[in-house]
């Protein structure tokens, strides 16, 4: 090793001692051995003392040449301490009667112990004991990697947050070690380069190990693996692959001569950058990769919070429920890696369901009528029906009814139903798997979770739209009754005058006034027409200012008309904004009310004023009066009416408008003596030419 080397080399395993021995220092202050403590933590405390021997041994061989036969012996304990540390934490419950996998794996380690020492002891500069010490240090590093996946994999779900630190702590040390031994194997000698910082790798570890303690004082003893603890052998199947390959390429190497291992090195490192590009392009790799590890990485295929949260936000994405239908297809067909799917739900008013939105698959137009068997059976029975296995083996389900074209088509695999309480609204089918896929009991219980939940949302989605359909019915409805009840006012008024005309037709004024009534009638009814048409009311002038004194004019000309006085008072000649036809209609309807509600000989009248900057429009009575509880709780309602044939919609029509323009009204009214109506309008200036254009005039 170099001089530069022996530097690092030095520095990295100072770091390791001073690093370890405050984690002791820290561990003793917090009390971590005071009191009854079991032996797992007392392991842990001497792991941690006899990775502080080994890093002063090897800082002794670097600094001042000692030997390093006391290195590669306090390595070998090291390793034993971290391996005892480990068994015990994944030691079975004193319930559990199986004891084979932890003998075996006890085993094992006293095995690659033993076989360290007697390596150790035996070598003395020969090259075989030597061999035979490298390869034991990589068997104790591949063991080690075993270990901890045993440890982490078997957790408890609650207590892998307090393993989680020390896993990722000792994984990277056993895995750093293995890259290590791994290259003497295939070059026949150490990498200088990698054992001058190893040092620092164990170093590095350690703030994992303190992030463990911070969070729990009693970490080690939480601990705990589950009851039904079993031996996965997804890290042997990997290390083994890995290690079969370099052993086979420094035999090449060693053999057949060359001195190209680096430039082998980075070939391999390519490759596998190549490998991941296609990995992440591919979906039917991805698909694979996804399987290969769910069987053989993990005790559950499936991380149900990740997979839960992502179809959930799939369906929150969207309003619509056509596009909700095709996000439910993706969100299950990406839970079994298919690359395809639709939806079959019913459409409003119909008996049958159809196909309502689909993913990657053909259309289609087939009906499946909601009282078949094939329905009824999902209802009942909630299976998600395999077709594959259903065309050869029909008998593992209760001998199912499937529709003909579901069970010849050529590209349906999963029919999953989707069942709100206890009705079906729909059925969703999958097409065929990207890669294989095996429908255990994990996939089949996400499955119908996953499509509960979706058909909630959809049901949720048809709900939504039929209220907005209900709505759009009502609001066309009350429209219609506004129509109605100016129709009504229309109808009055031509009655009137034909009733009139009997007496009057060789009066020229009367016909005059005939003609300008009936230009006006047909006027508003077309305005009613396109109301209807544009399902609002007419905005135009809605911000066009409105002459009060010309509209109370024309009311009192409409009284006239029908026999009746109308005393008009106008103080001040003020205007309001708004819409003028219809504002001439809400104070005509408070008008027309009040001369039904007051006999010929009593009095109406209207007055104009500017009262607190507001335009102020008040219409008095001396007719039959309302009484205080019909105007708290009924006069402005819709619907409501003290006379038999209204309708109670100008009144309720006149206060929205009012309010929508800013205003007010009140209601003064007694039994018998009268009312009288307040209404507070805004003003607007109906000044037509500006100061400038005053100042300019000749």
């Amino acid at each position: 090793m170099s001089l530069g080397l022996s530097t690092v080399a030095v520095w990295g395993y100072s770091t390791a001692v001073l690093a370890n021995a405050a984690f002791v220092g820290y561990l003793v202050r917090r009390g971590f051995l005071s009191g009854h403590r079991d032996a797992a933590t007392r392991a842990f405390f001497a792991a941690i003392m006899a990775t502080i021997v080994w890093a002063g041994a090897a800082l002794a061989e670097q600094a001042w040449d000692t030997s390093s036969q006391a290195t590669l012996l306090t390595d070998q304990l090291r390793y034993a301490a971290w391996f005892v540390f480990v068994l015990l934490s994944i030691r079975p419950a004193p319930t559990i009667t199986d004891r084979s996998i932890f003998r075996s794996l006890v085993g094992v380690a006293v095995a690659l112990t033993a076989w360290g020492i007697l390596a150790l002891v035996n070598g003395d500069g020969d090259s075989t004991h030597a061999g035979g010490l490298i390869a034991n240090s990589l068997a104790l590093a591949v063991f080690g990697v075993v270990l901890l996946e045993q440890l982490f994999r078997n957790q408890v779900e609650t207590a892998r947050w307090n393993a989680k630190p020390v896993c990722l702590a000792l994984g990277f040390v056993f895995v750093f070690d293995l890259y290590v031994f791994t290259e003497s194997v295939l070059f026949g000698s150490f990498d200088d380069d990698a054992l001058a910082v190893r040092g620092a790798v164990h170093a590095l570890a350690t703030p994992l190990l303190l992030l463990a303690t911070r969070r729990d004082a009693q970490w080690v003893t939480k601990i705990q693996v589950s009851r039904t603890v079993a031996f996965y052998s997804a890290a042997l199947l990997l290390v083994g692959a890995y290690l079969l390959f370099i052993s086979g390429v420094g035999y090449y190497v060693r053999y057949f001569g060359g001195s190209w291992g680096r430039a082998l090195q980075m070939a391999l490192l390519f490759a596998a950058l190549l490998m991941m590009v296609v990995v992440l392009v591919s979906g039917t790799l991805r698909s694979r990769l996804r399987v290969f590890l769910g069987k053989n990485f993990f005790s559950y295929r499936y991380d149900y919070r990740q997979e839960w949260l992502r179809f959930t936000g799939m369906l929150s994405t969207n309003n619509s429920p056509q596009e909700v239908g095709t996000l439910v297809v993706r969100g299950l067909a990406d839970m079994v890696e298919c690359p395809a799917g639709s939806l079959w739900s019913r459409q409003l008013g119909d008996e049958a369901f159809v196909q309502t939105a689909r993913w990657n698959m053909p259309a289609s137009t087939e009906r499946e009528p909601l009282d078949s068997a094939f329905c009824q059976s999902l209802m009942t029975s909630e299976w998600i029906i395999d077709i594959e296995e259903f065309r050869s083996h029909p008998r593992r389900y209760d001998h199912l009814v499937v529709p003909l074209w579901l069970a010849t088509s050529p590209v349906a695999w999963l029919v999953v139903p989707l069942i709100v309480g206890d009705g079906l609204i729909g059925f969703v089918v999958l097409a065929r798997p990207r890669t294989a896929v095996s429908l255990n009991w994990e996939v089949r219980d996400l499955l119908k979770t996953a499509a509960r939940q979706a058909a909630s949302f959809l049901a949720q989605m048809h709900a939504t739209e039929a209220l907005l359909e209900a709505r759009k019915f009502d609001a066309f409805n009350r429209m219609s009754a506004f129509v109605v009840h100016d129709l009504k006012n229309i109808i009055t008024q031509l009655s009137l005058m034909l009733k009139n005309a009997q007496r009057h037709h060789d009066n020229p004024e009367f016909q005059q006034d005939m003609l300008l009534t009936v230009e006006s009638s047909l006027e508003k009814m077309r305005q009613m027409m396109a109301q209807l048409r544009e399902g609002d009311k007419p905005v135009v002038g809605a911000s066009s200012g409105v002459d009060l004194p010309a509209v109370l004019s024309r009311l009192e000309a409409m009284a006239r008309a029908r026999g009746r006085e109308l005393e008009v008072e106008i103080v001040d000649r003020v205007a309001t904004r708004g819409h003028t036809q219809r504002l001439e209609r809400v104070l005509g309807h408070v008008v027309q009310n009040a001369l039904e509600a007051t006999p010929v000989s009593g009095r109406v009248w209207v007055s104009l004023r500017q009262s607190v900057g507001r335009a102020s429009v008040t219409i008095g009575d001396t007719g039959s009066g309302m009484s205080p509880e019909f105007i708290q709780s009924q006069l402005f309602r819709p619907f409501s009416s003290t006379k038999q044939s209204g309708m109670g919609i100008g009144t309720y029509e006149s206060y929205q408008y009012i309010k929508e323009l800013g205003g007010s009204i009140s209601v003064d009214s007694e039994l018998g003596r009268g009312t009288v109506v307040s209404i507070l309008l805004p003003l607007f200036d109906m000044q037509i030419r500006s100061d400038l254009q005053m100042s300019a005039a000749p």
